[in-house]
């Protein structure tokens, strides 16, 4: 056994594997020590291997499920190792000895699960690969869970916010790939073929050419090729559902890499959770796939004006009509996850709650089809949905006939195929019935005839049906004569067999087992029949995730008065009372009130410098206009009274960077590596915000340094920006930046205590408050009066200096400084300067003439 086991394990590679052993999967070696510890369960052990205890731990097969799910999350990968034959046929194959042959079925792993138990249903489970063909990365991404399936290219620049966007599960990469992501999975290079993904594609989808669902480059199609070739690798020559995919352009969907997204916490908070999140505070949506579609749809909005418009459209038609919406989500909510259903099926894990969830959900979306065909003055994105949620009469009338009402999630037991569907099966099963109805008639006949009122038939899966009664009872039953023969004894029971009761527990479980058989026989086809209907079963599913995704993106703006944004041609940002929605969210909770601020970012305005105290809302202030900007691209109102957005191509964050000390990155080196990437990837049509750039370091290199971002900003980048700055000095910008302007948010101290009251108003801050912060949060009133002293001491001292800045004024703009040619350093004169003549011999010397000679002519 152990030979096979370690054939098995070298297989399996760096998965743990579960070693199927009667109604266990074990685990040994190492596996075993790290799946105790993950699983919390005991660790033993089993013989020994060159001399050493083998140590083994065992989960039950029948609750394995609950046990994946806890070693996916702990980022461990599982092969399943299970029996290919039975006892039976082991035997009969090499005789009593034999070892009953074994082989791996599945690989589990993070990105290729479709098991409701190991899924959450609020979040997609996406599987990417990515590749380098000649200088442009191609990157494909699924969710096998529902088949979608995307293929994209992007520039290496790209390449990061193009991953952050998909938040993949798991992701795979060639072997030798030098850019691939640290937790990427290294598979043969082989696998990233373009011309081997063009043709498992033609082959998956059984076209002759993939034209009819887009143009596919030559990066997309080798990565198509690595991810299907991972898939058949981890379903063992089983491909799950993939629908024929879809080319995503990289231009067509807002920017954001991934210290944008962890900066503007979009669907995680920075504590790790869903809590705290924007997608906490925005998602209304009664279904998983709803939920699913709208973080898709907050990870990728969209660049183009009129499908933002279209999803405006849909959400603005049901945000004007409350009973409509309240009456589609009242349906909605009682729809299964089709698209996770379907996956399922397809992928040969179905079951029959499985089929009759796509019975259930494909009915409620041709009633939600009938529902809304009827409305007038429908939007064009409804109408273009419409089509989607019909055509599925066949089927679900022929499910309906054949599923009852609520089919078991097993189906090894049968007992799903509804009476009346097929009369053959209706007749095992009444055959079955009366068996057993002749077998309750036997039990009284016995106890009549023997007189032992206790006596009792009884079933288990060793003797089948047996008669039992108490030991005191059962003498006269061993008679020769009296028509039982002894089975076994128990301690206070002895069991017996009868001749009646084998012929008709024989009649049981043959009609039994032919009833089991034609119900499997009928779940097959009514599988395939599924299959066969998968493409437009997925549309379906895709419809009623946008209409779920509409209603509930107007139920949150009903709830919170928020706005339709309008969206401009032209690079501006006019916000009226924008609040934040997470903030917004917390305080509200506490009975407290959002505090709305505007902001007006146009081409001759389009640089703020936002001083003020800590805490006074600087950071609420720059991330709100952020993420009203990400919500109206995403297709949804807006957390303010009016907004009047221009599209942006990219949108980034520098506010709250923590340090990295996995990469070996402080703070300030992480701020700086994201600042350089803003300054290198803005364009005119990008949106920024900056957060105290330049703190982390000393004052003057600080200070510097945030004058440099600033005026490269202005000058260079042109974008929209939003600057939050404790330095006073770069006040001075606004003198020669003329798309500058300065604001602050508001404080007052009263009576000695600051008071903060979250206002933007214009004009540079006339002061940090940092001592009166500083005494909010609970300093030591010591330390904060030695902090008062040494402040008058260093303002005194500016009075006298002109401080920091003194001199700033007279510096030329970046633009121009940019253009100054560095000071020529004059090599020959310093090498000859370091020269000593007189240590050189004559041949020494006449090289170093050649040499310098040739230098002089390289010089400009």
């Amino acid at each position: 056994m152990m030979a096979q086991y370690l054939a098995l394990k070298a297989e399996a590679g760096d998965c743990l594997l579960f070693y199927r052993m009667g109604d266990f999967f074990e685990l040994f070696f190492d596996d075993a020590k790290l799946a105790a510890q993950v699983l919390d369960i005991a660790l033993t052990s089993r013989g020994e291997h060159q001399g050493v205890p083998i140590p083994m731990c065992g989960v039950p097969a029948h609750s394995a499920e609950g046990y994946l799910a806890r070693l996916i999350k702990a980022g461990c990968r599982v092969a399943i190792a299970d029996q290919t034959e039975t006892p039976e046929e082991a035997k009969k194959r090499g005789g009593s000895k034999a070892l009953v042959a074994r082989d791996i079925v599945r690989f589990v792993t993070a990105g290729t699960l479709t098991e409701e138990a190991l899924l959450e249903p609020r979040r997609a489970n996406v599987l990417a690969a990515v590749c380098e063909v000649r200088g442009t990365f191609g990157i494909a991404a699924c969710d096998i869970s529902t088949g979608r399936m995307e293929l994209e290219e992007c520039a290496p620049d790209r390449l990061g916010a193009a991953l952050a966007r998909l938040g993949a599960s798991e992701l795979v990469a060639p072997e030798g790939l030098a850019d691939a992501p640290a937790e990427a999975i290294a598979r043969p290079a082989r696998d990233f073929s373009s011309d081997h993904g063009e043709a498992r594609l033609k082959a998956l989808h059984e076209v002759a050419t993939l034209d009819g669902f887009g143009s596919f480059t030559r990066a997309m199609l080798a990565a198509a090729g690595g991810l299907v070739a991972y898939l058949d690798h981890v379903g063992r020559g089983s491909l799950p559902l993939l629908l024929p995919p879809v080319a995503r352009a990289g231009e067509a969907h807002l920017a954001m890499d991934e210290a944008t997204r962890a900066s503007l916490e979009i669907l995680a908070s920075s504590q790790g959770g869903r809590r705290g999140s924007l997608i906490e505070a925005v998602d209304r949506c009664v279904t998983g796939a709803g939920a699913r579609q709208l973080a898709d749809d907050l990870s990728a909005p969209l660049t183009d004006a009129a499908a933002i418009e279209a999803r405006l459209a849909l959400v603005g038609w049901l945000h004007a009509d409350p009973l409509l919406r309240g009456d589609l989500r009242a349906v909605l909510r009682a729809i299964p996850d089709l698209g996770r259903a379907l996956g399922r099926v397809v992928a040969g894990r179905g079951s029959p709650r499985d089929l009759g969830q796509l019975r259930d959900g494909l009915s409620e979306a041709r009633r939600i089809h009938d529902f809304l065909k009827g409305r007038s003055e429908r939007p064009a994105l409804l109408d273009a949905l419409l089509p989607a949620l019909t055509g599925h009469g066949a089927l679900t009338d022929l499910y309906a006939r054949a599923l009852v009402a609520s089919p078991p999630t097993e189906r090894a037991q049968g007992g799903f195929i509804a009476e009346g569907y097929d009369a053959a099966l209706d007749e095992l099963r009444r055959i079955s019935g009366d068996a057993r109805r002749a077998i309750a008639a036997l039990e009284a006949r016995y106890r009549s005839d023997t007189g032992i009122a206790a006596l009792k038939i009884r079933h288990n899966g060793v003797l089948g049906y047996f008669v039992e009664v108490p030991a005191r009872s059962a003498d006269p039953l061993m008679a020769p004569d009296s028509g039982f023969t002894h089975r076994q004894t128990m301690a206070g029971a002895v069991r017996f067999n009868a001749l009646a009761l084998h012929e008709e527990a024989s009649r049981i479980a043959q009609a039994g087992g032919h009833a089991l058989a034609a119900e499997e026989a009928h779940f097959e086809e009514l599988t395939a029949l599924a299959v066969a209907a998968r493409h437009a079963i997925a549309a379906t599913a895709a419809a009623l995730a946008r209409l779920d995704v509409a209603a509930g993106q107007a139920e949150r703006a009903a709830e919170g008065g928020w706005s339709r944004p309008e969206i401009a041609a032209e690079p501006v940002l006019v916000i009226e009372g924008g609040r934040h929605p997470v903030v917004e969210a917390a305080l509200a909770a506490k009975g407290e009130r959002f505090v709305a601020n505007a902001c007006t970012l146009s081409p001759q305005d389009r640089l703020w410098l936002v001083g003020g105290p800590n805490m006074g809302g600087k950071s609420t202030f720059l991330r709100q206009n952020a993420l009203i900007v990400l919500l109206a691209q995403a297709g949804g109102f807006v957390p303010a009274e009016t907004a009047r957005i221009g599209l942006v191509d990219r949108l980034f964050s520098r506010v709250g960077a923590s340090d990295n000390l996995a990469r070996g990155r402080s703070t300030f080196m992480v701020e700086m590596v994201e600042t350089a990437a803003i300054l290198a990837q803005a364009s005119e049509r990008s949106f920024v915000i900056l957060d105290e750039v330049g703190r982390g370091t000393s004052t003057y290199d600080g200070l510097a340094l945030a004058w440099a971002v600033v005026e490269a900003v202005h000058g260079v980048n042109r974008c929209r920006c939003l600057f939050a700055t404790h330095y006073h000095e770069l006040s001075r910008l606004a003198e020669s930046c003329e798309a500058l302007s300065l604001h602050h948010v508001r404080a007052r101290e009263w009576q000695g205590d600051l008071v903060l009251l979250h206002e933007l108003a214009e004009g540079p801050a006339d002061r940090s408050y940092g001592l009166a912060v500083a005494k909010l949060a609970g300093v030591p009133a010591p330390v904060v009066a030695r902090a008062k002293a040494v402040l008058d001491r260093l303002e005194k001292g500016r009075a006298e200096t002109g401080g920091i800045a003194a001199g700033l004024g007279d510096l030329p703009l970046f633009a121009a400084a940019a253009e100054q040619q560095e000071e020529v350093v004059d090599h020959l004169r310093q090498r000859l300067d370091a020269l000593d003549v007189d240590a050189l011999s004559p041949r020494e010397a006449l090289d170093l003439l050649y040499e310098l000679k040739r230098e002089a002519a390289r010089l400009p």
